[in-house]
């Protein structure tokens, strides 16, 4: 079992910038693959950026490809996505996922372990 705790969101203006944080526990924590997945309202959850367990391979969606990243600091069980250049249609709740694999995955169907999420509101 792993758990999930993210941190980091909040309120930003159009153009602005937020790193969200997730702490795993519970697992090895290089040998679990993470991904960022968000919700707006009314619409699907969607994939937004995925990384192995070592940190070596990233997948982004092609929305977010260019302005917003992600990385891993295995020495501190902890998950960030650096996120750049926000839209005020990025208003959604971000999922911290994490599946039994160590490769990366786009599709949420993979993943084993979710957080409860943390808002992130861009005003435009």
């Amino acid at each position: 079992q792993v758990q999930l705790v993210e941190s980091g969101g909040g309120l930003v203006q159009a153009g602005g910038s937020l790193r969200l944080s997730c702490a795993a526990s519970g697992r090895t924590f290089s040998r679990t693959g993470m991904g960022w997945f968000r919700q707006a309202p009314g619409k699907e959850r969607e994939f937004v950026a995925t990384v192995s367990g070592s940190g070596g391979t990233t997948y982004y969606s092609d929305s977010v490809e260019g302005r917003f990243t992600i990385s891993r600091d295995n020495a501190k069980n902890t998950v960030y996505l650096q996120m750049n250049s926000l839209k005020p249609d990025e208003k959604a709740g971000y999922y911290c996922t994490g599946r039994s694999g160590k490769y990366p995955s786009r599709r949420q169907d993979q993943y084993d372990y979710w957080g409860q999420g943390t808002q992130v509101t861009v005003s435009s």
